[in-house]
């Protein structure tokens, strides 16, 4: 290799099952110039990546320019397809930092990290002030097409997600989610009973609430998407709407004083499940906007309602099928709000008609 042109980059060697490998610091301007993807149209098993998620960049984009002063992202890991010579420094006692010269000629392959490519490159677009700033990049030499592939499967396979409950604790950007974790911190029966890294709870969880849920039921109650702002009222409505409904649910007053269990909380009722604690959400936004100074009087009518999972008329195929499981989707979640609404004698809108009378024909008539 002519080492008078080629890429040269200050770099510390590793080794990894008997392979070197080499992290170097890239200026975010060189990421999209050095890495290509593997063109959509070749066929999935002639790729060593999966095609691009296009519907991704905008999100990871945002977050970078909105965040300049404090985004993060993890490294990028690429192999080369060429020559490279990794060139230790004398000066290094463990000759194990130096200089990595990679052939003009060859080619980067995103093993790890398309994604955030992408959205750098978009990034620098909109702030070409982060051109300077870098990423670590971790490259491994000469990798081809079957082993690219093998060390994608190896890093996606074993790679753990984060939960939405730990997403949600660990925010301190998101605006409904520090609001979420004050309200939960601040009302005693949620502080104690809210779990905050699972998403859903096991029967013999000594817990009631995930806070993904609570996080979910606020987007609802507040008729707001994950990111937006909200008002100073909007804030003390959600937190006095929260504090309503825990005085007048009864089985949750019983767990707070230990007269129920958690557990048997979530086996006999339905409102020890995410479907009840999300269908909240949704009406109270429509008792706030029907209701403006009267909508804890609704709230407090609850506190007479049958939550238990044998009151089938109610719950059957809204909260739960016909096998007794809970369900929770977009559906149940309405339908739960629907039946809510009809026992406390609040008018459906036009849109909850139409789907209570496509899944409960002639269902007006349960009102």
């Amino acid at each position: 290799m002519d080492t008078s042109f080629c890429y040269s980059f200050p770099a510390l060697r590793g080794k990894q099952a008997g392979k070197e490998y080499y992290v170097v610091m890239c200026p975010l301007r060189l990421i999209p110039r050095l890495f290509l993807f593997n063109e959509e149209e070749i066929p999935a098993q002639f790729r060593a990546q999966r095609i691009l998620n296009k519907a991704r960049i905008p999100e990871l984009t945002n977050y970078i320019v909105e965040n300049k002063e404090d985004y993060v992202f993890s490294s990028i890991t690429a192999s080369i397809d060429g020559e490279a010579i990794f060139e230790p420094y004398q000066s290094s006692p463990s000759h194990d930092i130096g200089q990595l010269k990679i052939s003009m000629d060859a080619r980067f392959l995103i093993n790890d990290g398309q994604h955030r490519r992408a959205a750098i490159e978009e990034a620098l677009k909109i702030a070409p002030e982060l051109s300077d700033e870098s990423i670590s990049v971790v490259f491994y030499k000469d990798v081809d097409l079957k082993h690219a592939q093998q060390m994608f499967s190896d890093l996606n396979r074993h790679a753990v997600n984060t939960t939405s409950s730990i997403g949600i604790l660990y925010d301190h950007r998101d605006e409904i989610a520090m609001l979420t974790k004050d309200i939960v911190s601040s009302i005693p029966l949620l502080q104690r009973y809210t779990d905050t890294e699972k998403v859903s709870l096991s029967k013999n969880s000594p817990k009631v609430f995930a806070l993904n849920h609570i996080f979910n039921a606020n987007l609802k109650l507040l008729g707001k998407s994950k990111g937006e702002s909200f008002q100073p009222e909007e804030e003390q409505f959600a937190k006095d709407f929260w504090i309503s409904v825990c005085k007048a649910i009864p089985e949750w007053k019983m767990v707070l004083a230990k007269e129920l269990s958690p557990r048997d909380l979530r086996t006999h009722y339905i409102n020890g499940h995410g479907v009840f604690i999300e269908a909240l959400g949704v009406l109270g936004n429509d008792l706030k906007q029907r209701y403006p100074k009267d909508w804890k009087k609704y709230v407090e009518k609850l506190e007479k309602l049958d939550w238990s999972r044998t009151n089938t008329s109610d719950w059957l195929d809204r909260a739960f099928n016909n096998t007794g499981r809970i369900q929770k989707n977009n559906n149940t979640v309405l339908l739960t709000t629907i039946r809510m609404k009809q026992l406390l004698n609040v008018p459906l809108s036009n849109n909850e008609i139409a789907l209570e009378e496509k899944f409960f024909p002639g269902g007006a008539s349960r009102e």
